[in-house]
């Protein structure tokens, strides 16, 4: 029997790198009826069926560290999340519900801020400052003129590392340009609409160096936190971390109490735009918890 990790699945079939090479399997039954759905990046066992021409069968699902939704893929190490300085521009509300979900599933976190040669100004230099303080990795790169693609190489070394982030900001031609050869589909921009047309079909773990690997996903246009307990988003602020037990109240919430050790840091250790979109989720999950009651 053999270990691997599950890199692609599709048609049924499911696409496990093992020691001996890359095996094309089918699941056993039993997953099915357990309701299990193998996932890519699932650390596996797997049984031989036909070791020349790589066919094999999923037999076992070892425990998961992690498993994101969208994209469904487990394991992960590290969230990419990539936005564009320009065309389209930057959405910070859709920045910070990346962050979120990221932070919940207690991943490593690096801001790629592409596109750069696109903004002579250097706009995105305001919103990197605003995230490197709230203790954020922050890279400023362009695809095209291969803009920090050595320190993005960097940060992939020995990571699963899945790239997120909005349709048309070049997430796959980033991937592209830092790894050549990988070919990865892309799509241009919609002038009327400025968003991109969706190019990746599917999740699928691609290996760039030894022990490393990328999940490039579909881009969204909006992210829903529902599922997140509103006084537990407080511990998805980086920046909140060194205060959010220094309040006066126990099961502060740091909007309306007095003597709130983080809304003293609003201004300072905290931007006050952060603070605002922490206190603009908290309502929105505050609404849909009074909503399902």
């Amino acid at each position: 029997m053999l270990e691997g990790v599950i890199v692609k699945g599709i048609g049924g079939f499911y696409y496990i790198d093992t020691e001996a090479g890359v095996f094309e399997t089918r699941a056993r039954g039993i997953f099915r009826k357990e309701g299990i759905r193998p996932t890519v990046g699932d650390h596996v066992r797997m049984s031989v069926l036909d070791k020349e021409n790589k066919k094999g069968s999923l037999d076992e699902i070892l425990p998961r560290r992690n498993e994101l939704i969208r994209p469904r893929v487990s394991n992960v190490d590290q969230a990419v999340i990539v936005f564009a300085a320009k065309s389209p521009d930057m959405n910070l509300d859709l920045l910070d519900r990346f962050l979120l979900l990221a932070q919940e599933q207690e991943l490593e976190i690096a801001i790629v801020m592409n596109k750069i040669d696109r903004d002579p100004e250097h706009g995105y230099e305001t919103a990197g400052e605003i995230y490197r303080k709230a203790g954020y990795t922050v890279l400023y790169t362009s695809a095209e003129t291969a803009i920090g693609l050595e320190e993005l190489c960097s940060v992939l070394e020995h990571k699963i590392s899945v790239f997120a982030g909005p349709s048309g900001v070049g997430k796959s031609s980033l991937i592209n340009a830092a790894f050549p050869g990988l070919d990865l589909n892309t799509g241009e921009i919609s002038g009327k609409i400025q968003r991109g047309r969706h190019t990746t079909r599917h999740a699928e773990l691609i290996s760039i160096t030894e022990n490393s690997y990328i999940v490039d996903s579909p881009g969204f246009t909006s992210l829903y936190l529902n599922h997140i307990p509103s006084e537990k988003l407080q511990y998805y602020f980086n920046e909140f971390a060194p205060f959010v037990h220094k309040c006066y109240y126990n099961g502060c919430m740091h909007i309306n109490e007095p003597d709130c050790a983080v809304k003293a840091e609003v201004g300072k250790a905290i931007h006050p735009t952060r603070y605002q979109r922490y206190v603009s989720i908290v309502q929105e999950l505050k609404k849909e918890e009074e909503r399902k009651k």
